[in-house]
């Protein structure tokens, strides 16, 4: 079973991210210089209105399946259900304090971040801070510059429905660029609760409340990211999942694939598959179990054996984990 079937947690109240107030006040400011584009998002903030869900939990229990799906980040959940019991306590929203998940590649950081926001049931938006060269993809460039846009948090508040979405930096070490427009700089305002409230988008110049925003980070390694940025963030260093989790996560993915098709495969993973398979990072078994299940298809088979593994990463890539 998903874990969206199993986690239920119910819209409870919402919360104006915006008053359309500003919205007219900066229509009619920008009226003359104003382009196209920002006349058209304008028009989306005042057509969807300020207003935006806000998620509660229904039990602090709720993420018992992620568990069993990502087992090496049991550190990261405790803490989380613990957030999550206070929240259910105090009737109050999702929170909790910026995460940093740190752990070498190949070990399923994004697709646990994915997962999580699943769960949470709040939305999700992902920033690959590899590829991010600036801070204005966070947080908009002035409207006068050409091919100017509003950031993704701006984005992610005016089109999504919730005022907590998570968001998500992948690999925020390696965020690069000219330092003169730092990517990393739009995380100091919004890390912050306090700061963060009164949020200004460069390209909408309109306040918003981004301070119910839930944000998950991944990095290789924290050295590269500055420690004031490190300071706001919980930080977890995950680990390789031993044997037995790894053992875990090929059962889980098997189970999910075959009840995800109607291929004809048994539900119930073979033991010697299991084990061939936890010898490969979590992001590859995937890739080898779909690769396995063609080619005992071409065979004219409804079972694996392990000589389908064999066409997958995993034979044309040596870089088990290992254990």
């Amino acid at each position: 079973m998903s874990v969206s079937a199993e986690v239920r947690i119910p819209l409870a109240t919402s919360r104006e991210i915006y008053r359309l107030a500003d919205v007219d006040r900066a229509m009619d400011e920008s009226a003359v210089n104003r382009n196209e584009a920002l006349t058209a998002f304008y028009g989306r903030m005042k057509s969807r209105g300020g207003l935006r869900y806000l998620v509660k939990p229904s039990s602090f229990d709720g993420l018992d399946p992620l568990l069993r799906r990502c087992p090496n980040f049991a550190e990261v959940i405790d803490d989380l259900k613990g957030y999550l019991a206070l929240a259910v306590a105090g009737n109050e929203p999702v929170s909790f304090p910026p995460i940093l998940l740190l752990g070498e590649p190949g070990i399923g950081k994004t697709h646990f971040a994915r997962l999580l926001a699943t769960a949470m049931g709040t939305g999700f938006e992902f920033v690959s801070m590899s590829s991010l060269t600036a801070g204005w993809i966070l947080t908009g460039a002035a409207a006068q510059w050409n091919h100017a846009k509003p950031g993704k948090v701006a984005q992610s508040l005016v089109n999504g429905e919730f005022a907590n979405p998570l968001m998500v930096l992948d690999e925020v070490d390696k965020a690069g660029g000219d330092a003169r427009y730092d990517p990393m700089g739009a995380l100091y305002e919004l890390l912050e609760q306090h700061t963060a409230r009164h949020f200004k988008d460069e390209f909408v110049d309109v306040d918003m409340d981004a301070s119910h925003i839930l944000w998950v980070s991944t990095a290789n390694d924290e050295r590269t990211i500055p420690e004031p940025i490190l300071n706001r963030m919980n930080v977890y260093t995950v680990p390789r999942p031993d044997f037995d989790g790894a053992v875990a996560i090929a059962r889980t993915l098997y189970e999910e694939i075959v009840s995800e098709h109607d291929w004809g495969f048994p539900l119930q993973a073979p033991d010697d598959i299991l084990e061939r398979l936890a010898g490969l990072p979590p992001r590859e078994m995937r890739k080898t179990l779909l690769a396995a299940f063609g080619t005992a298809k071409l065979e004219r088979r409804d079972f694996l054996v392990p000589e389908d593994l064999n066409r997958g990463p995993m034979n044309r890539r040596k870089t088990k984990i290992g254990f």
